[in-house]
């Protein structure tokens, strides 16, 4: 899809104090939930998290970067992702950042039928090396749009570690749907940590640089906002530890 403006960014928006409650949060739930027994590894669709068989690091290298720098013995070993998270519905997480997604939605000329939102996902990039690889948040066609997950009924067996098959929700809410817009909080002084910049692939049809490495939302409690479809990853962070929030805003299929 062509879009004029490709992000939105408030600069600066949250306030120190209120990244630091809301990094409080999130930790105290990571911690949590590993009392429980519950793992904070952040997951991807095709296992292609940090494990103990996937131990060589994309980074921010393309596909096709990675098949020429990795021999076809290796490349299984690859993994996309390394990061914690945990998922946070706190009534005033909504009540704060909404206002600037509807903003975003309006100003940058999108417009797109959005009418849910998902939990927020609090995430930790720790150093060496903790970053995303490229991804997207979910494709545009109505096909890509999720599916009802029903426990005995649905052929497609859950993942080893318990967690839905791609594409498949419990939510009612989401059923149907698709994730539009995108959303990313940055919650860390950038003084303390670097590397972990978000960076966008605007694709081979950019009339401008392909890549972009969107390094006006390093300020602490800036919130960009952008389409659910651009690819975008997180470059491995090499010092410090950086901490996010993470929005996502679905609607019906495009028409």
């Amino acid at each position: 899809m062509i879009t004029t403006n490709k992000y939105w960014c408030f600069n600066s928006q949250l306030s120190p104090e209120v990244c630091d409650e809301i990094i409080k949060l999130g930790t105290s739930s990571i911690e949590k939930n590993k009392k429980l027994g519950i793992s904070s590894v952040a997951y991807t669709f095709g296992n292609k998290e940090k494990s103990d068989d996937k131990k060589v690091s994309q980074g921010e290298l393309s596909i096709q970067q990675l098949k020429n720098t990795q021999d076809k013995n290796n490349i299984e070993d690859v993994y996309i992702r390394d990061s914690e998270v945990s998922w946070l519905n706190d009534k005033w997480l909504y009540d704060t950042i909404l206002p600037y997604v509807r903003t975003a939605n309006k100003n940058s000329g999108w417009k797109y039928d959005i009418d849910y939102f998902e939990n927020f996902q609090f995430t930790v990039y720790n150093s060496p090396g903790g970053f995303y690889g490229w991804h997207n948040d979910m494709s545009t066609d109505h096909h890509a749009s999720y599916k009802r997950y029903i426990y005995g009924i649905t052929e497609v067996p859950l993942r080893k570690d318990g967690h839905l098959p791609f594409g498949y929700t419990k939510d009612n809410n989401l059923v149907g749907k698709l994730r539009k817009i995108s959303v990313t909080i940055n919650l860390t002084n950038p003084l303390s940590y670097e590397g972990g910049n978000l960076k966008f692939d605007f694709g081979n049809h950019f009339e401008g640089d392909r890549f972009y490495e969107c390094v006006e939302s390093r300020q602490q409690g800036s919130i960009i906002v952008f389409p659910s479809y651009s690819y975008h990853c997180v470059t491995p962070v090499t010092k410090g530890t950086r901490y996010s929030l993470v929005l996502w805003c679905s609607g019906k299929p495009f028409k």
